[in-house]
């Protein structure tokens, strides 16, 4: 992933070197699924039989694209931290060559701050002087190294 965020940033004319790279979504995408999943299930149950499976599966993916819709942000994005700012790259997978830069946030202005949820870490990154907010997501699963970014951050 750094390479991928490193190959990025140079074909957008930045010279900068990544130290860490994440896999994010945007802040509510989990908690979308979920909501949607609840409310698909309850909707197919008033139906019956295997309509209940598969309005948590459809309720679940509108959840989650109503949610990453509402963020302004891509649904799958891969951020990347140097000494000096944060880049937030589109990215299908975590193995995908980015498509466009998203965010880039100085780190000289920006306050980092995370909170621990049940599956995921949310982290706020907010530019103290205009008080823009980026909100993130990352899962807490080892393979997407959301926690790499989020201990450069505190460094």
């Amino acid at each position: 992933m750094v390479r991928l965020v490193q190959d990025a940033l140079v074909a957008n004319g930045i010279e900068d070197k990544v130290l860490a790279v994440g896999q994010f979504n945007p802040r509510g995408h989990t908690g979308g699924m979920f909501a949607g999943g609840l409310a698909g299930g309850e909707a197919g149950g008033l139906i019956g039989g295997t309509a209940e499976g598969i309005g948590v599966g459809a309720g679940s993916l509108a959840g989650m694209r109503a949610a990453d819709d509402m963020s302004g942000l891509p649904a799958k994005m891969l951020v990347g931290v140097s000494a000096t700012a944060v880049y937030g790259f589109a990215a299908s997978t975590r193995r995908a060559r980015p498509t466009s830069l998203t965010f880039q946030v100085a780190r000289s202005t920006l306050k980092a701050t995370v909170h621990q949820r049940v599956n995921v870490r949310v982290l706020e990154l907010v530019d103290t002087v205009s008080g823009s907010r980026i909100e993130l997501e990352g899962s807490r699963l080892p393979v997407t190294h959301s926690k790499d970014v989020i201990e450069e951050l505190r460094d």
